[in-house]
């Protein structure tokens, strides 16, 4: 195995991929055997090559994927001028609730919220593919379970759920407390990226 020459090649799939690629996705692009710690090993490489640069490698619920730095959001938000639509304060306490006490059920949500649940705010998240009834809780009427998505965290650029922001009292979730790193959430793609996003699996899954 060239090194340099793999080396290349994951380059280049992760920069021309249109979703985050899993080290399992990586090594399926030789034709010979590469091992998953040498696949590993030249992500690293790569990632500290783009260290000092405006875009960066970066680890996702779904795999790997390059993606602009913070630093160049403002500047790259020019690209993108229209505003885009914002979700209403339900939408995003629902979300936070959610993503902190996952899985809930939408009584669960309005004991926490104190006000009932609109369904349009439930099947809003799930059209943007944030959230999924998951199964149902045993007990009268069985009632569905929601969680987040791996498209949520992938979006959010976050590698696992617990990488979210931690409520200031982790035994009952405040709504006022909750610091979802999303800032007036949009309903299109976030402009912050450099590249289309990839997909794939969890960094370390194989």
């Amino acid at each position: 195995m060239n090194i340099a020459l793999a080396k290349r090649v994951i380059e280049a799939a992760l920069m021309c991929a249109n979703q985050p690629l899993s080290v399992t996705a990586l090594r399926n692009l030789f034709d010979e055997p590469v091992g998953a710690d040498t696949v590993r090993a030249l992500i690293e490489q790569i990632r500290s090559d783009w260290n000092d640069r405006g875009v960066e490698l970066r680890a996702v619920a779904a795999g790997w994927r390059f993606q602009s730095r913070e630093d160049m959001h403002p500047y790259l938000q020019r690209l993108h001028p229209e505003k885009p639509p914002r979700y209403s304060r339900a939408v995003l306490e629902t979300l936070a609730i959610i993503a902190h006490r996952q899985p809930v059920t939408r009584g669960d949500i309005e004991d926490i919220r104190g006000v009932v649940v609109n369904a349009q705010v439930l099947r809003q998240l799930e059209d943007r593919g944030w959230v999924e009834a998951i199964g149902h809780r045993e007990g009268p009427g069985r009632p569905q379970l929601y969680a987040t998505t791996r498209q949520f965290l992938d979006d959010l650029g976050l590698a696992s759920i617990g990488d979210l922001p931690a409520p200031h009292d982790s035994a009952f979730v405040d709504p006022q407390q909750i610091a979802l790193p999303i800032d007036d959430a949009e309903a299109s793609p976030r402009p912050d990226r450099a590249l289309p996003p990839p997909h794939s699996e969890l960094p370390a899954t194989e």
